[in-house]
């Protein structure tokens, strides 16, 4: 009795230990970061607190930047740029209505004119990209000539390798790009960042589950679309980038389903798609044994996927079909553009955990829909963190040049302040590990 008395006690004492050490590791990476960025702010975010920046695309994600700019003190003027008159024209008496602003102008550009976007961006601080991922590489091009910072929202890991390969020049011409700085990655690449700083720098593991779901999913497929097609099935297509047993290999997507689950919600499905881990697993090797990014949805989305993926409907090879060339994934990007597209509510979900040493710390997010300005949860989660780094580099709170890594260069606190100041919530918790999975188990059985 005396020694399992003893034995209870020294495990007690152990876990008052271990949660003691990752509190104080906790703070001390906050208040590590808010000296850094005190020091930084009290020359450098008043030398450049007049902005002025160029955003390229009126879809979604473009128009959801440009207000995030439009209303913000610091940004005098914002110039929004896109090929489709009428989309670009509603945009912009949106944003003005919303914001009670004249400072969003439209200026029609064709996001494949390299040449006339370096002269537009020319008379701008910074740019940030809301166009397909395979326009990105020619715009970072263009930015660094014009001497603009540049962000975009990622989509796919060729192209991001390729703009990374520019860093050498965007230093000597004094600014940065910034790749992946959407959802996931981007936001959740900060977060993972900040969780490894707070535990100590090192992991057994790092995970990230992310997605939009409709709030009233509708079969079979129980899915609507929230952002760019093209990069959605790039997502479902391309392969996948892991960090397994401390080494970097690759992965099929839609493979290794698991079961998710958070309160409030039916258990999901989790799986691997391409592009989420963007840079984590080579900046974080040596490090974590184990990192990747997996896409949440509803029981059953999966399986369908993976049957159109193994026909080969998104493959980007064409074939000869009553004397046209066309391929596949052609076909499948206008079917989805019909049958996913929708108005109706939905919510994203983000979950980044860092488990190390039999404790987890994890960041959480859940947001919906806001019927007020109709923007979509994906619109505020995906250009938000995007404008805000923008917003960074220009004022100065980010001050290095060349190629900016969200993870280890975005002062996260400060990336935190302002998603809070902007009605997104994000919460961080630490527990035990058997604290964490008797909590997803209650979600579960409080689902069921």
């Amino acid at each position: 009795m005396c020694q399992t008395g003893t034995a209870a006690q020294n495990d007690a004492r152990n876990l008052f230990v271990k949660r003691a050490r990752w509190f104080i590791l906790s703070l001390l990476a906050i208040i590590t970061e808010g000296f850094n960025c005190a020091s930084t702010h009290s020359y450098l975010f008043f030398r450049k607190a007049i902005m002025k920046i160029l955003v390229i695309g009126a879809g979604l994600m473009g128009w959801a930047a440009a207000f995030d700019m439009a209303r913000s003190e610091q940004v005098t003027a914002v110039t929004l740029a896109d090929n489709d008159g009428l989309r670009l024209r509603q945009a912009v008496e949106r944003i003005s209505r919303l914001t009670g602003s004249s400072k969003a102008t439209a200026i029609p550009l064709d996001a494949a004119d390299t040449g006339a976007a370096l002269e537009l961006m020319r008379g701008h601080d910074g740019v940030l990209s809301a166009v397909p991922y395979y326009f990105n590489l020619g715009l970072t091009k263009a930015a660094i000539r014009a001497g603009c910072h540049f962000v975009d929202l990622g989509g796919n890991n060729n192209i991001v390798q390729q703009e990374f390969k520019r860093e050498l020049q965007a230093q000597a011409a004094g600014v940065a790009i910034a790749p992946d700085c959407g959802l996931s990655p981007g936001m959740a690449s900060i977060l993972g960042g900040e969780l490894l700083r707070r535990i100590g720098g090192k992991a057994d593991a790092l995970k990230i589950y992310a997605g939009g779901l409709p709030q009233n999913p509708h079969p079979p497929f129980n899915y609507q679309l929230v952002f760019s097609v093209e990069g959605l099935i790039n997502e479902y297509s391309e392969p996948v980038k892991v960090l397994r047993d401390g080494r970097i290999i690759t992965v099929e997507p839609l493979t290794e389903v698991e079961r998710f689950h958070m309160e409030g919600f039916p258990e999901l499905e989790a799986f691997h798609t391409s592009g989420g881990t963007s840079t984590l697993p080579e900046t974080f090797q040596g490090q974590v044994g184990e990192c990747y990014e997996k896409t949440l949805r509803y029981p059953g989305h999966v399986d369908k996927l993976r049957t159109l993926y193994d026909l080969g409907l998104f493959s980007n090879e064409k074939r000869r079909i009553n004397g046209a060339m066309i391929a596949p994934r052609q076909a499948v990007a206008c079917l989805f553009e019909e049958k996913f597209r929708s108005d109706e509510p939905e919510v994203t979900i983000l979950r980044v955990e860092a488990h190390h040493d039999d404790m987890i710390a994890s960041f959480s997010m859940i947001d919906y829909t806001d019927a007020a300005t109709g923007m979509t949860s994906m619109m505020r989660t995906t250009a938000w963190p995007a404008s805000i780094v923008l917003q960074m580099l220009v004022g100065g709170q980010i001050t290095k040049r060349g190629g900016i890594h969200q993870e280890t260069d975005v002062p996260a606190q400060l990336f935190l302040n302002e998603m809070t100041r902007r009605g997104v919530a994000i919460n961080y918790r630490i527990e035990t590990a058997q604290e964490f999975h008797q909590g997803t188990l209650a979600a579960a059985v409080q689902e069921n």
